[in-house]
């Protein structure tokens, strides 16, 4: 059965999200107290990443759920979903018809949130910034398709870019194309510890303890000017150590609202209630996890043993012991609903089968079992992520071809050991810095990628990649992106499991709840209120 598919960009209705229960409403009004928010993220310091809140450096879903409250971007993905619209912008647009110059034009009178203008200096002091220091997270390989940025006048920039990029009005929304004030960001230099200061709706105050952001305060800008209405005057973020600690703290109503990442069970215990004043908001999401290789480690290195995995490898039986219906199975980097999506593993691979496995190793003359290491972080994508590796281990090791341990590690320590080559194997989530099939294959499969796999293929870089940019239709890429997901099923650099929903609660006297998620997880704050519960 071939289960290959083409999904239509029809965004704005099927990433409309369901809400459980009454209001919701995606009106609010200003309210006096600050609407305090809980989150699992932790936003640590530390000697090998100093500098967690730097737009150059930041490029993970908490961080940037941070910035995006704070710096201003030129884009923005609209309410509803869509195709990205001005926001620091007046207007932006390409410029010839091969997709490779892109123009903008600043708002009239936009100022940072001490005061000064933004110019459009400024816009091009932070992306030239962002590449010139070229972090190790990774994040600038967003902006790899830029050659020049040129400004005419105040107002008026210009990106000349190396090759044709249909995708850089995305881009351009996303935190590290974020605009920031030569005053307080140095040029070649990280901004250490929790201090951002932009053009955003909020400004930020952070409240530290021992390396750590244990809250972030956002107050209203009262200099912002931008698309976004700001139904709050101000509003806190809070980080737990687990989600039945931030579970406790709504309970006793410590905190507004509770976002990522609750517990399947949590999930399931507030789907089934009825009455009481919490209720749950259920938004489809592109959400994915999936194991990365160092395809030259020892273990892993011969692709027959990461085919064996992707072989063995039961997504049903896993999302169903884990997840239950908060998760499906996934055949690809790229997730349903987003325009190019195909089911390239089970193309390959069919159902789960042993004796398909034995055969590719003993083809390869692999000696079984095959010793392996599963390496995750116990505290960034939630409490089932170890379940989810015992599960792994358990079909793994049941298939007797592999003799797998699961390792653990905290964000802190997992992301640098990961990023200098010390895991074989390990287990990531990619939450899309925007709803294009480019941004899930781009950053693991180009130049620079940033998981700093050794893995490269020639066709997918040089050619693959830049012919689906340079089609705005982005249905016509399809070709294109359909070769990269089956190049990837073959060689296996990462072997894709599942992709999830994404919830919040919340008090009903909360409004806005329906839109405080976006496809791409952006917590947007901003959306929140306060009203008469229902």
């Amino acid at each position: 059965m071939n289960r290959k598919t083409l999904v239509l960009p029809a965004m704005a209705g099927l990433l409309a999200p369901v809400l459980a229960g009454c209001g919701g409403s995606s009106s609010g009004s200003s309210g006096g107290d600050a609407i305090v928010v809980g989150t699992t993220d932790r936003f640590t310091a530390t000697k090998d990443a100093p500098a967690p809140l730097d737009p150059a450096y930041a490029y993970d879903v908490g961080t940037w759920n941070v910035l995006r409250q704070t710096v201003q971007t030129l884009m923005i993905l609209p309410k509803g979903e869509g195709a990205p619209v001005p926001e620091a912008a007046e207007s932006c647009g390409f410029t010839d018809s091969g997709n490779e110059r892109y123009a903008c034009k600043l708002r009239a009178g936009l100022k940072f949130a001490d005061g000064k203008p933004v110019t459009a200096n400024d816009v091009k002091f932070s992306i030239d910034r962002a590449l010139d220091i070229d972090a190790d997270s990774g994040v600038a390989s967003l902006l790899s398709t830029v050659d020049t940025v040129e400004t005419q006048g105040d107002r008026d920039v210009v990106f000349h870019l190396k090759t044709a990029d249909a995708t850089f009005p995305f881009k351009l929304s996303t935190p590290v194309a974020g605009i920031v004030s030569p005053d307080h960001y140095d040029k070649d230099k990280l901004r250490d510890g929790f201090s951002v200061d932009g053009s955003g709706p909020y400004s930020l105050r952070a409240e530290t303890k021992d390396g750590e952001m244990t809250r972030a305060v956002f107050t209203k800008n009262p200099n912002y000017k931008g698309t976004l209405t700001v139904n709050n005057s101000k509003a806190e973020l809070v980080s737990f150590p687990d989600a039945e600690a931030m579970d406790a703290a709504l309970e006793k109503n410590d905190i507004d609202v509770m976002s990522r990442t609750m517990t399947p069970e949590q999930v399931q215990k507030l789907s089934a209630s009825t009455g009481g004043d919490v209720e749950l908001v259920d938004m489809p999401g592109l959400e994915i996890r999936y194991l990365a290789f160092n395809t030259d480690a020892a273990s892993v290195k011969d692709k027959a043993v990461r085919q064996a995995m992707a072989q063995i490898v039961n997504r049903s039986e896993l999302v169903a012991q884990v997840y239950g219906s908060q998760a499906q199975p996934l055949y690809s980097l790229v997730p349903a609903a987003v325009t190019g999506h195909s089911n390239a593993f089970f193309n390959k691979y069919g159902d789960p089968s042993t004796a398909k496995a034995k055969k590719l190793l003993d083809k390869a003359g692999i000696t079984t079992p095959v010793k392996l290491t599963l390496h995750y972080t116990t505290d960034h994508y939630g409490a089932a992520t170890k379940k989810e590796f015992e599960q792994l281990k358990k079909q793994l090791n049941g298939s007797g071809l592999f003799d797998v341990n699961v390792k653990g590690h905290s964000w802190e320590t997992f992301v640098p050991a990961e990023r200098k080559g010390e895991y074989d194997v390990w287990g990531m989530g990619w939450f899309p810095d925007f709803p294009d099939a480019d941004n899930f294959l781009a950053p693991f499969l180009d130049k620079g990628n940033f998981l700093k796999s050794p893995y490269s293929n020639s066709d997918i870089i040089n050619h693959l990649i830049p012919q689906s940019r340079r089609e705005a239709d982005r249905l016509s890429a399809a070709g294109s992106l359909t070769e990269i997901q089956d190049i990837v099923a073959e060689d296996v650099p990462m072997l894709p499991l599942w992709q999830g929903k994404q919830y919040i609660a919340a008090r009903d006297t909360i409004t806005g709840t329906s839109y405080a998620l976006n496809s791409t997880s952006t917590l947007q704050l901003w959306e929140l209120g306060r009203g008469v519960g229902g």
